[in-house]
């Protein structure tokens, strides 16, 4: 399986940067991990920067899955069922510190919430990976998952 997570900007958190290595050097025997980090925008008016960064990401032309908070809450048993159902490659997409585009939105194969709660652009990356990892387990069959 392939997974390539595109996000929004470098992530500054050093504890945060600290758990994603962690969670995808767990990942590497379940999938082919990789990631693609679209330039974030900087300026005042946040539609103009939030509008620069989705036609970055639609550039790229891969089919992805957004996170957002609106988009369909899993737990994380069924969220493992997705992943088995996409079995060859599967992109998330994790906006910036603003979100992203409706157009962003309208391009989007699907949308999954990680959390009803609002997450920093980067919290959700940790979140999603830590999801993953989970979500190779339960299909595994291993014990990380209780």
């Amino acid at each position: 399986m392939k997974i390539k997570l595109i996000w929004v900007g470098k992530t500054k958190e050093p504890f945060i940067a600290e758990g994603i290595g962690k969670f995808i050097r767990l990942l590497r025997p379940y999938a082919d991990i990789a990631v693609t980090e679209v330039k974030e925008e900087r300026g005042k008016d946040i539609q103009r920067m939030v509008e620069k960064e989705g036609e970055r990401v639609t550039k790229l032309g891969l089919p992805y899955v957004l996170l957002d908070e609106k988009g369909k809450c899993l737990t994380s048993v069924e969220f493992a069922g997705f992943v088995r159902r996409h079995p060859h490659d599967l992109n998330f997409l994790i906006g910036g510190a603003y979100g992203v585009s409706d157009l962003v939105k309208e391009k989007a194969a699907d949308s999954i919430a990680l959390s009803k709660m609002t997450l920093t652009h980067e919290m959700a990356r940790l979140f999603l990976l830590e999801q993953l990892y989970r979500a190779h387990t339960i299909l595994q069959k291993r014990g990380y998952h209780h």
